[in-house]
């Protein structure tokens, strides 16, 4: 900076006055957390706490209302998922979606998942509806319901129900054993030889 830009400065200047200040910040310690600040912490807190349910809330690819649900994992037997599809097998366990909001949809599934699994129940028949009139978007729980279903490591294959057990707005779920059943499975069939 030049003497004469200094001196410029110095010139507009000469009139400032620093700020008095009349009130002095609390000493440490002293701070209070408004109401606002202790929700917003209340908040941070509960999100880590942690949540064994891994199912996203996230992205959608939309269905249609009269769309399938289609969905088998690599391995499933072709005879096996035809099967499920044309709702052959026993139903052993109902879950009813209908009017529930994402976040109660999403939690009772994957509860009523996992407590199936584990109890050795491995046919399904998951009550989604349809979702006409659903807001912002038409069959929003069942779109989320086709996604969180693919998500889920237990579950073998879905599809659309047939008509008696409720058509477009119900989906048949296969689970894969457990591991009693597993075992099982593997003692009966090394005693055959």
């Amino acid at each position: 900076m030049s003497t004469d830009e200094l001196n410029d400065f110095l010139k507009e200047m000469a009139d400032v006055r620093p700020l008095q200040h009349n009130e002095m910040a609390p000493e440490a310690g002293e701070f209070q957390p408004t109401l606002a600040q202790l929700a917003r912490r209340e908040a941070a807190e509960q999100d880590m706490e942690f949540d064994p349910n891994y199912l996203s809330m996230e992205y959608v690819d939309l269905l249609k209302p009269d769309d399938l649900i289609a969905y088998k994992k690599d391995g499933v037997q072709e005879g096996v998922y035809r099967n499920l599809r044309l709702g052959k097998y026993q139903l052993d366990a109902t879950l009813n979606l209908l009017g529930k909001n994402l976040q109660l949809a999403r939690k009772q599934l994957f509860d009523f998942i996992q407590d199936c699994h584990q109890r050795g129940i491995r046919t399904l028949l998951i009550h989604h509806g349809i979702g006409r009139n659903s807001k912002p978007h038409p069959a929003i729980l069942k779109s989320y319901c086709a996604k969180w279903l693919s998500q889920i490591p237990e579950v073998l294959a879905c599809h659309t129900a047939q008509r008696h057990h409720g058509g477009y707005a119900a989906s048949y779920v296969l689970l894969q054993k457990n591991q009693q059943q597993k075992r099982d499975n593997r003692e009966r069939h090394s005693k055959r030889f």
